[in-house]
């Protein structure tokens, strides 16, 4: 525990000020996380990011996350993200022919997936931050306040398990108690910086985020599980990979760019 508070604490020390700082030190900040999660993400299926599709799935990432206010470095020489994406398809399928299909079809599927998993996650932070500050701040409290309810309330009156086969520990009065725990930060915070939502709009809002939030943690339990990991990765002590950190916040901000 005392490790994994101060992973937090240095985390936070470095990641909290650049998300409010933002403009370019931001932006590389997202690259940076998205490009070691899309690692992670690779290296449970047992594939190596140095490699050809590997590397074809980072820049295909980098292109995906290129932010709406400098979508120009693409579009004036007249090509799309999504056509360029097309052309990342074709090329990844070029590539199985290449390889005898030691590089199939399911490891196609899986690489663009992945780029799509933690692609659409960390482009919506950056969208969300151009909107403002606060959004990114209100997101982040959420999940926090989701996961410490969901874990206390689960421990001190959890009793009917939520869904053992992807995470046994889970229970589903922590996963009610996580939705309340969010509904009240969220309210708490109307009084400190301005959401532009009216009340009743912001308790819809974060309940839904807060369920979508645990639902981002439940999907990389199952991916975990499947691959027979425990973590993604180490680079965080205590907490284990980006991916670990981030997959609450991979489901929340897309949507909350939806709803706003």
């Amino acid at each position: 525990m005392k490790q994994r508070i101060i992973t937090a604490v240095v985390a936070a020390a470095i990641f909290l000020p650049i998300i409010i700082f933002g403009e370019t030190p931001f932006i590389i900040l997202m690259y940076l996380i998205a490009s070691i999660s899309l690692y992670e993400a690779l290296k449970m299926r047992g594939r190596w990011i140095f490699s050809i599709p590997g590397l074809l799935s980072l820049a295909l990432l980098w292109v995906f996350l290129i932010p709406t206010e400098t979508i120009g470095i693409i579009t004036d020489f007249g090509y799309s993200k999504i056509e360029l994406a097309f052309l990342a398809v074709l090329l990844f399928l070029t590539y199985t022919v290449a390889t005898k299909n030691r590089f199939n079809f399911d490891d196609v599927a899986f690489s663009l997936l992945s780029v799509l998993y933690v692609g659409i996650g960390f482009y919506y932070f950056m969208e969300i931050r151009l909107e403002g500050v606060q959004f990114v701040f209100y997101a982040l409290f959420i999940i926090w306040a989701t996961d410490s309810g969901a874990y206390f309330i689960g421990r001190a009156m959890g009793k009917k398990k939520l869904w053992p086969e992807i995470s046994p520990n889970k229970t589903v009065e922590g996963f009610v108690g996580g939705i309340i725990c969010a509904v009240i930060v969220g309210v708490i915070m109307t009084f400190f910086t301005d959401l532009e939502m009216s009340i009743p709009k912001l308790v819809i809002v974060t309940a839904i985020l807060s369920i979508f939030g645990q639902v981002g943690d439940l999907v990389e339990s199952a991916l975990k599980r499947h691959y027979k990991v425990k973590d993604s990765g180490h680079l965080l002590p205590g907490h284990g990979g980006m991916l670990d950190r981030f997959d609450s916040l991979l489901f929340v901000l897309p949507l909350l760019h939806f709803l706003l």
